[in-house]
């Protein structure tokens, strides 16, 4: 891109489940750090990686992102979205690098120092590591504390403890997938302020994702409000009293399990994630349980960890194959104001550009299956509001544009 004719452009891979004013406080330290005139979102749709569905839709959250200091939000496909951190990252980068007009790639991160994160992706990247990662596993460990103790015991104590904290663990998989795509694009660490990623804890006017969810399926809209941007609240409070949030997995259990009592031991050996027989422990486990939060346990191990198979089970609802998150196939534009309108007046993509069912109808078939996979999750998000909502809510659904 010359940045000489229309500035820098700074991407972020993002959730925002919801946006809040911590979000808010990382789009503008991105602008101001890397001098960027324009931000590009990758957006979770309305699933995201914890296994869970998202509290507001893509396109209400789209409206907030906007709103929050972004030009242009793209979404990140289904199958990446609901994907553990390598996957995940590997398909925001990829939706970025697709692009053809990013300059940077910011992300949060818990470290102080951006070159310690470089040294972590080396490290877990490292083939001296494998056979001791190998051993760790065959003692049953997760593959988290499985990698960390095999980084430990090749590069200390220092290093190791890097990768153990959540955002680390997404940035540093954010600096492989850069490398692995030769991608001009540079990352840039913003040292996270406020509450810790996933915790309940409140500093100042930051509280986390997780805390502003759980007030808000409290009923409790009014204090989350202090945590989040004015259009955040608004937009929200007009869901709520329409009965389209807050969306809640445990609204579709019922669904969800006669969907995994149908499916036979091969269906979820097919399954993103799945390994090691673990299909088997599964489908036993789905005969005698009676609800998901039971699922959930009765297949957890110190091997499988509780996102694993949150993300596992939802995969087997959604109808999400390993072989779906293997390439990606387009972007998809959700929503951008007048400067992302000149911004991809200027990009280069590498992949087809699309905004509408339309569009996504002249695709090649292997894509099509991509965008079809996208509106029938969608369909079932719409069991889990408060008030049920009609299928095809994706295929007629208009670009945000403000």
């Amino acid at each position: 891109m010359n940045t000489d004719f229309y500035g820098k452009t700074a991407a972020i891979i993002a959730e925002y489940n919801p946006f809040h004013n911590g979000h808010q406080l990382h789009i503008a330290r991105t602008k101001a750090l890397c001098d960027a005139e324009n931000t590009v979102v990758i957006m979770s749709g309305n699933f995201v990686q914890r296994g869970d569905c998202s509290i507001a839709d893509k396109f209400s959250r789209t409206r907030m992102t906007l709103a929050g200091g972004a030009d242009l939000v793209l979404e990140l496909p289904l199958p990446f979205s609901c994907a553990g951190a390598e996957k995940f990252a590997a398909g925001g980068v990829g939706i970025a690098d697709a692009l053809g007009c990013v300059d940077y790639l910011s992300f949060g991160m818990e470290c102080s120092d951006i070159g310690q994160l470089l040294k972590a992706a080396n490290a877990v990247s490292d083939e001296a590591i494998k056979s001791e990662l190998d051993r760790q596993l065959s003692d049953g460990k997760s593959f988290a504390a499985a990698r960390t103790e095999a980084v430990r015991s090749v590069y200390g104590d220092d290093i190791a403890e890097v990768i153990c904290m959540p955002n680390n663990t997404l940035a540093v998989e954010y600096i492989r997938a850069l490398k692995r795509l030769h991608s001009d694009i540079v990352p840039i660490g913003i040292p996270r302020e406020g509450a810790p990623h996933d915790s309940e804890q409140i500093s100042g006017d930051i509280a986390s994702a997780t805390a502003v969810r759980h007030m808000i399926a409290e009923g409790q809209l009014a204090d989350a409000g202090r945590y989040m941007p004015e259009y955040t609240f608004h937009e929200l409070e007009v869901l709520i009293n329409e009965g389209k949030s807050p969306a809640d997995i445990n609204s579709a259990e019922r669904a969800i399990l006669s969907r995994l009592r149908s499916m036979t031991r091969e269906q979820f050996g097919r399954l993103p994630d799945i390994s090691e027989g673990l299909e088997n422990r599964i489908f036993d486990c789905v005969r005698s349980a009676k609800s998901l939060d039971e699922l959930y346990l009765s297949v957890k191990s110190k091997r499988y960890s509780h996102a694993r198979i949150r993300r596992i089970i939802l995969s087997a609802f959604l109808g999400i194959r390993r072989e779906h998150s293997e390439s990606l196939h387009y972007i998809r534009i959700l929503g951008m104001n007048e400067k992302g309108k000149k911004l991809l007046s200027v990009a280069k993509p590498k992949l087809p550009m699309i905004s509408s069912y339309k569009q996504a109808t002249a695709l090649p078939q292997e894509a099509r299956n991509q965008y079809l996979l996208e509106c029938h999750a969608d369909d079932l998000w719409g069991l889990m509001t408060p008030a049920v909502q009609p299928c095809g809510m994706d295929m007629t659904a208009k670009l945000i544009v403000i």
